[in-house]
């Protein structure tokens, strides 16, 4: 009978079975099997009269449904060949068709062996089937094969691909003879499936108990992704001690094994050694030494190796081109990706759907209009579009800019039927997020509720950082609390997101919380945490977080040391911060810029100078965050002329085109140096209007050196760009009092009364042995710190102190201008902390509005009188008081 085969045929008259091929053949016979066509041997096969049995194999492994074409010949077959033609299919992954010609075999007079029953086993595994699996396992028991050490080893290996690691010591235990594979299948399940310790258990017993048995390749290399998995280098050091002693260290497989482990471990040093001593490198050596630099953010190193790997003839894969392009999306790369791009059209990589939705991904990453263009040409380029292709595109968008974009080509996505997964919602929810719109943020959780979605972890984490980025926290939490089970990034970002919306004590709270319930944190848990006690001004706590970060060995990572250096110089440790500073790699420019923005906001412009240029000699390049710390610093330092030689070098050395957070510095720098003129002249030339901030600073600027005429027109221009911010109108009011224009005084108040704004509360703070003690303006809870201030200001009166009035803008009489001076909160918060604590101890207290000059000149006389250094932190800055000197000479 001739007929059109099937997919998967074997031709008539082959002495050794091939793996099929689609296709028909009009010069072969082939004949679709069925149960009618099969001759009756059931009486000739014992295995075959139990037809339950073969019925649940059939149901289990759906064959009864599947044909195969089989020659007519194949009837007459032996056993050997029929092992032959069930070995050959199940090691070409035709996992099914194995199982439905064993099928077939159970029917004939053949009683599978121990060469059979592994085949099988084995296809189990290939169809996920443990059922199946468990089928056989019964077979082996019921015709004695399972003391065979093939069937016992391949029944290990099964139980430990689908998880059942008990199962698979049971049957490890009872085998009466085991081999080599035999331990290295269950070292596999125990690694596999993350028993880590009893993966190095079983190695020792190997080497203690087997002395004929001797680890091989296979056992390293199985062992050496648990190293990497626990980071437990000193264990991967022995086992590659252990592969010179065997002599396996020059085995390929164990070599690249050896070299992922020491990447994954961090230790590239090692790593690299590795790799240039291997004189047989395959492309799986040089794809792990990319991967490696990629994920360490070496990008011009990753770009090297990918050339070395050239030179030397290796010729790269898919996965080379992947490993590389992902070092492009975290530095943004047009022309790299450009390059790569071309290489993979020329050597038909191009074709590959993960490479094309890469390069979609890197170009969308690079963050101007040509690059997302180039992405819209490889996405309208692919032949199959799918959901992955989607995803790339509109996380492209939604990440890098665009989020409109995003929001659009997602509804596109969607009218065309394709169903949203948990990156299509994430990138859909960032979008939203990005444009702020809560609403169709809203709309979206009830998409995901309507199709039963919120179970998926990663839909309800990206929700939850939705609702934190919109700046909900009562949602936010809720989402939170309903999230059965959380993993790391549920609590991270929950924990950052109380960081960013300035709920510091929340976010240390659910910081101890995460560490009694067993999360292990990761470094931006630990990093929003750092930034919660700089919030706190916690001195004694941060300096707890930092220790923290040295015992888990996260100071390694940039922004935990970018975030402890901020923490030690906002709490008033600068020393503290250049320590830290010194025990890193200064290799990352985010490091010294929050080292000179550190030196910055302590006033010493100086001294950020000096990093700067000592920077560049490391051959950093300065970025948009470092030119708005080195020009704060310069402001703060009264470094006019060094700043507007920065500024200048911005532009013309290094290429940085000025934002509106640099043009505020240097206006702020000229408005308290009183070039009103220069300042003037920099706001006509800006190439955008200038914003609030920049009409605020002048503003300041005109009251400290009463230039009423242009405060009253920066105060108009400040109110018509943000006319509902207190601030505002207090700076106006403030402007008005110090020329005691009364009239406009009480109009400014009476317009904040209108609009329901209310001045923000002068509020100090210190923190003494661990405990940080809250005072605003006026106290009178504690009438002991009254009395001290008096006897404070007998003493400084001494040295030349007398009450600034002119601070108190009011119109009131002298003395009631005294008692009010006296009531400040930071003079309330000198004198607790005198009280307080020993002799000789440094005060460290902050406030959250500018000191005024007053308590400036008062503070600064009481640290010679007391003999003490008191360091002030105020909304701008701080002040170093030392024998009756400030840090920022008398420049605030």
């Amino acid at each position: 009978m001739t007929m059109m085969s099937p997919p998967s045929s074997v031709d008539v008259g082959s002495h050794h079975p091939s793996p099929p091929h689609v296709g028909t053949s009009s010069a072969t016979t082939k004949i679709r099997i069925t149960k009618c066509q099969l001759p009756d041997r059931r009486h000739l096969n014992p295995l075959s009269q139990n037809t339950n049995l073969l019925c649940k194999f059939k149901n289990l492994t759906g064959a009864h449904t599947e044909t195969i074409s089989i020659p007519l010949q194949w009837e007459n077959n032996n056993l050997y060949q029929w092992n032959a033609i069930i070995s050959r299919y199940a090691k070409s992954n035709l996992w099914y068709d194995a199982i439905l010609i064993f099928c077939q075999f159970l029917q004939t007079d053949h009683k599978p062996d121990h060469f059979t029953l592994p085949c099988v086993i084995k296809a189990c595994v290939g169809i996920s089937n443990l059922n199946c699996g468990l089928l056989i396992h019964g077979m082996a028991v019921k015709i004695g094969l399972i003391s065979d050490v093939f069937v016992g080893n391949a029944l290990v290996a099964m139980y430990g691909n689908f998880g059942f690691v008990e199962d698979a010591v049971k049957v490890f235990d009872l085998m009466p003879r085991r081999n080599l594979i035999t331990w290295n299948s269950l070292i596999s399940g125990f690694s596999g499936n993350g028993f880590y310790q009893e993966s190095f258990d079983l190695l020792v017993k190997l080497l203690v108990n087997e002395d004929e048995l001797i680890p091989d390749g296979v056992t390293l290399v199985t062992l050496l992704p648990v190293c990497a998995a626990k980071k437990d280098i000193l264990v991967g050091k022995l086992i590659q001690s252990l592969a010179f002693k065997l002599g396996l260290y020059q085995d390929l497989k164990v070599q690249n094994a050896l070299m992922d482990m020491y990447l994954k471990c961090g230790y590239m040093l090692e790593a690299r050694t590795i790799l240039e001593g291997n004189e047989d490198k395959n492309v799986v050596s040089w794809n792990s030494f990319i991967l490696g630099c990629s994920k360490e953010g070496e990008d011009e190193q990753t770009f090297q190796l990918l050339h070395n790997m050239l030179i030397s003839g290796v010729k790269p894969d898919q996965v080379t081109i992947l490993n590389v392009l992902s070092v492009c999306l975290h530095h943004s790369q047009l022309l790299k990706v450009k390059e790569l791009h071309g290489y993979s059209i020329r050597h038909g990589i191009e074709s590959d759907q993960f490479v094309a939705n890469a390069f979609i991904a890197a170009y969308a990453k690079c963050e101007c209009g040509s690059s997302l263009t180039l992405a819209g040409n490889v996405f309208n380029m692919m032949k199959d579009v799918t959901l992955s292709s989607w995803n790339a595109f509109i996380g492209g968008y939604a990440k890098n800019g665009n989020p409109l974009k995003a929001v659009d080509l997602f509804v596109k996505m969607t009218s065309l039927g394709f169903k949203p997964d948990w990156y299509s919602i994430g990138s859909l929810l960032l979008a939203c997020a990005e444009l702020k719109l809560l609403q169709y943020g809203k709309e979206t959780h009830g998409f995901v509720i309507r199709n039963r979605l919120e179970t998926d972890l990663q839909v309800s984490n990206s929700l939850l950082s939705f609702y934190i980025q919109c700046e909900e926290p009562l949602s936010a939490k809720i989402m939170f609390d309903g999230i059965e089970n959380k993993n790391f990034i549920s609590w991270n970002a929950m924990i950052t997101g109380y960081s960013q919306m300035k709920q510091p004590n929340e976010a240390l709270n659910l910081f101890r919380m995460m560490v009694y319930s067993g999360i292990q944190p990761y470094e931006i848990a630990v990093t929003s945490v750092l930034n919660a006690c700089t919030q706190l001004s916690a001195l004694r706590l941060g300096q707890s977080v930092h220790c923290f970060t040295l015992k888990k060995n996260f100071t390694r990572d940039i922004y935990v040391s970018s975030s402890i250096i901020d923490m030690y110089s906002k709490t008033g440790c600068i020393k503290a911060s250049q320590s830290v500073f010194d025990q890193t790699g200064k290799n990352h420019i985010g490091l010294w810029t929050v080292m000179i923005a550190a030196y910055g906001i302590h006033g010493n412009g100086k001294k950020a100078m000096m990093l700067f240029y000592e920077m560049q000699n490391f051959n950093m390049k300065p970025d948009h965050f470092t030119f708005i710390a080195i020009l704060m610093a310069c402001n703060h330092g009264g470094l006019v002329k060094q700043g507007l030689n920065v500024f200048n070098e911005m532009q013309t050395i290094h290429g940085v085109k000025p934002k509106l957070e640099h043009y505020a510095c240097i206006i702020d720098m000229l408005g308290r140096a009183s070039l009103f003129d220069d300042a003037l002249m920099l706001i006509n030339e800006m190439p955008e209007e200038p914003d609030a901030r920049i009409w605020s600073s002048l503003l300041s600027s005109c009251r400290v050196h009463g230039d009423m005429e242009l405060g009253n027109k920066c105060a108009d221009k400040l109110l018509q760009l943000d006319p509902n911010k207190a601030e505002n109108y207090v700076l106006t009011s403030n402007l008005f009092a110090s020329f005691c224009k009364w009239d406009d005084v009480r109009i400014m108040r009476q317009r904040m009364k209108e609009l329901g704004l209310k001045k923000e509360v002068g509020c100090s703070w210190i923190e003494l042995k661990g405990k940080v003690y809250n005072f605003f303006a006026g106290d009178e809870i504690l009438p002991n710190i009254h009395d001290m201030w008096r006897k404070l200001e007998d003493d400084i009166t001494q040295h030349g102190y007398k009450p600034d009035t002119k601070c108190v803008l009011h119109d009131l009489k002298e003395d009631e201008k005294v008692d009010i001076l006296r009531g400040h909160s930071e003079k309330l918060a000198v004198s607790f902390g005198l009280l307080r604590s020993c002799k000789g101890e440094t005060l460290r207290i902050f406030k959250n509005l500018r000191i005024c000059e007053d308590c400036h000149n008062a503070i600064k006389l009481v640290s010679k009188a007391v003999d003490r250094e008191i360091i002030i932190r105020d909304n701008k800055r701080f002040h170093h008081f030392r024998y009756g000197h400030c840090s920022c000479g008398e420049y605030w």
